[in-house]
């Protein structure tokens, strides 16, 4: 077997498996991390608090479990083919609310004002980015386009 026989080989079960693996992982992050948030379990209540505080309606504890009980849906959603446009949604629409500290709390998710030095926060904000280009690929898989045929 050469190596190229090998890497197609490779190659193909990355594309078998890859795209179930994102989308399991997907739904492991968002029903884990979303579950601990209505009990008051998550390392991320307080800045979730803080960023939500501003808001003109709603207590920062309703909008704790509201956002815990949407990334579980989220979660959820992602675990099915027919229910993962719901889901790439749904997810798209609670990162606007994810990066709002960037914003609204610079002197919690940057070191010293400095925004090209993030804290564990901003970092952890951050990588959502890579979620949202991940969403982006799992919602390229429903159609081929013209190209690919």
């Amino acid at each position: 077997m050469e190596y190229k026989d090998i890497d197609q080989n490779i190659a193909g079960r990355m594309r078998k498996w890859g795209m179930p693996a994102v989308r399991i992982s997907f739904a492991v992050i968002f029903f884990w991390f979303g579950i601990l948030k209505p009990f008051g379990l998550s390392a991320a209540t307080e800045l979730l608090m803080a960023t939500v505080a501003w808001l003109p309606f709603g207590e920062p504890d309703t909008w704790l479990v509201v956002i815990g009980w949407w990334e579980v849906v989220i979660g959820i959603t992602f675990l099915f083919r027919k229910t993962t446009k719901i889901a790439i949604a749904l997810l798209l629409f609670q990162m606007v609310g994810t990066f709002m500290p960037l914003v609204f709390l610079p002197e919690v998710t940057f070191q010293n004002g400095n925004y090209l030095l993030p804290t564990l926060e901003g970092q952890y904000i951050i990588k959502n980015v890579m979620i949202i280009s991940a969403a982006l690929i799992v919602g390229g898989t429903f159609y081929k386009s013209k190209r690919d045929s």
